[in-house]
């Protein structure tokens, strides 16, 4: 069951269930229930309302859960996957202006052999996938059709991803297109 986040720092927001009624949006897991299933307290925490953004029905349901389908394939392959996402840009809000509706949705995901030391066993073959989807209605299925550099997602988040990595082997990982 989805619940409110009461770690959040007094005058925050807590933003429930009941605001995403009648928005016309889903409750958009960043990181999905079925990656967490190793304990009932893990999977708990994918339904904390801040581990959830508004994702039109065609983006959530569509080519955002094929990639989550997907990173499990790899992991069941015997890979390890650091995946990081969120959203960019603003449509409008919800739930009385509280709850900002992303214009799209962005996902890092990199792929590692399962191993320890992991920043070390990082080399310029390491596969990333970057994505960023529209998050409206009617953009297909295929994920694939919304792949970018790591680069891209980094010029509209403002984050540096993979930055415990070399410097040259993060230019070759983040500037190509998997």
């Amino acid at each position: 069951k989805f619940h409110v986040d009461n770690s959040l720092p007094s005058g925050f927001k807590r933003i429930t269930t009941g605001d995403y009624t009648g928005s016309g949006y889903d409750r958009g897991h960043l990181c999905n229930s079925k990656d967490r299933t190793k304990n009932k307290k893990n999977n708990d925490a994918t339904f904390n309302m801040t581990n959830i953004l508004p994702q039109a029905a065609d983006n959530n349901q569509g080519p955002w859960v094929k990639l989550e389908d997907f990173g499990r394939q790899l992991a069941g392959q015997g890979n390890e996957l650091y995946i990081i996402s969120g959203g960019h840009g603003l449509q409008f809000f919800i739930a009385n202006g509280h709850v900002a509706v992303p214009a799209q949705t962005w996902k890092v995901i990199i792929v590692l052999p399962v191993g320890s030391n992991d920043v070390s066993r990082v080399t310029t073959a390491t596969r990333t996938i970057a994505v960023v989807m529209p998050n409206s209605g009617s953009i297909g299925s295929d994920w694939r059709a919304y792949r970018v550099s790591v680069d891209q997602v980094e010029a509209i988040t403002g984050f540096d991803f993979f930055s415990n990595v070399s410097s040259g082997i993060q230019a070759v990982i983040e500037g190509r297109v998997d």
